[in-house]
């Protein structure tokens, strides 16, 4: 970065030294030449050092003295209008380039210069080249945001494939285990906890098989042609396991259930599932509600508690439940909000696209 302001220093440098020398020697070959054009020229070639950062304040300083003098290092000042300005307002560059070109033309005509039409035509090319210079530097900028896009799919279409390739073989490696001991246990209560793990195990599968279509956008994903599922009763069972345990929970669920693709499903099933365990930890006892409402638009998930009737319970807490979840929320196109309610309790609030195309790893 240093090197490159040190070469456009040295650039702006070279262009203002040519600029005086030519203002200079032409006022000399036209006997023209006093204390005031040189102090003029010099002035100007001074006005292009500071072009590139500060482009209107020179075009400023170099549009005062064409009044007095036709400076010629104006012909090198509507480059960097045009090319370093960054303004919304698209006239202003060019309106400055207009100032310049018509106080040079006034200064021209004072000092009575034979050909006063070459300086205004030179101005305009420089515009022009300023004009070319800032749509290569945006095509370059564009270009450089694609590559980085790019590399960014690619990444993700990699970490999908190996997210597959080795966690789904351990997670299928643990689901037959678990099933084979649930053959061989000699005991009730082993076989049941055996099922238990092979059911997780096969749900994780799917989820994971989900996520890694979502991860994997580089491609051209397929709708995903499972069954709707009954998403009322994911809820409803996490619902009835709070109750199981003493939480009074109220759900609501209102719309059309079978619209949303699995990875919605199964995220709205997590919020809930994420929002019930924090009530179970941090306000055992309170009264909570869970509202899932299904619309066109999308979904919206919320999950308010109240006060704590217990005391809390010595459970593990992670600390990064809730940021997993907005990531994950996040993921599928969905926004979250967490926060004290109204009432002295916690509100998790989500809402969620109805539709997420996923492909089947």
């Amino acid at each position: 970065m240093r090197r490159r302001r040190l070469l456009d220093t040295a650039i702006d440098a070279a262009l203002g030294l040519t600029a005086a020398g030519a203002g200079i020697a032409v006022d000399l070959a036209a006997h023209r030449s006093t204390g005031l054009s040189v102090a003029a020229q010099v002035a100007g070639a001074g006005a292009l050092l500071v072009r590139r950062r500060w482009p209107y304040l020179t075009a400023g300083v170099l549009s005062l003295l064409n009044v007095f003098v036709p400076v010629w290092a104006t012909v090198f000042a509507p480059y960097a209008l045009v090319a370093f300005t960054g303004d919304r307002a698209r006239w202003r560059p060019w309106a400055a380039v207009g100032l310049l070109a018509v106080t040079f033309l006034i200064g021209a005509r004072a000092w009575e210069i034979a050909d006063p039409f070459s300086a205004p035509l030179v101005i305009l090319c420089s515009s022009l080249l300023g004009l070319y210079a800032r749509a290569r530097v945006r095509l370059a900028a564009e270009a450089t945001l694609r590559a980085v896009g790019q590399a960014r799919a690619d990444e993700r279409v990699r970490l999908a494939g190996e997210m597959h390739d080795v966690v789904t073989h351990r997670l299928n490696l643990m689901v037959l285990q678990a099933g084979a001991l649930r053959l061989t246990a000699p005991d009730d209560p082993t076989r049941k906890s055996a099922e238990e793990l092979r059911i997780a195990g096969v749900q994780a599968l799917t989820e994971l098989r989900d996520l890694v279509g979502v991860l994997r956008d580089g491609g051209d994903p397929a709708r995903v042609s499972d069954q709707p599922g009954d998403l009322d009763g994911d809820v409803s069972r996490l619902v009835e396991d709070s109750r199981s345990v003493g939480l009074p929970v109220r759900f609501v669920a209102t719309g059309d259930q079978s619209r949303p693709s699995p990875v919605v499903r199964r995220t709205v099933v997590r919020i809930v599932q994420e929002a019930l365990t924090n009530v179970h930890k941090h306000a055992p006892g309170a009264a909570t509600s869970v509202t899932v409402t299904f619309a066109d638009e999308g979904i919206s998930v919320e999950v308010v508690n109240g006060r704590s009737t217990g005391a809390t319970r010595d459970l593990p807490v992670g600390g990064s439940g809730l940021t997993g979840l907005r990531h994950r929320v996040e993921m599928v196109g969905g926004s979250l909000e967490a926060g004290p309610a109204s009432g002295g309790g916690f509100r998790v609030s989500a809402r969620l696209p109805a539709y997420v195309p996923t492909g089947r790893p």
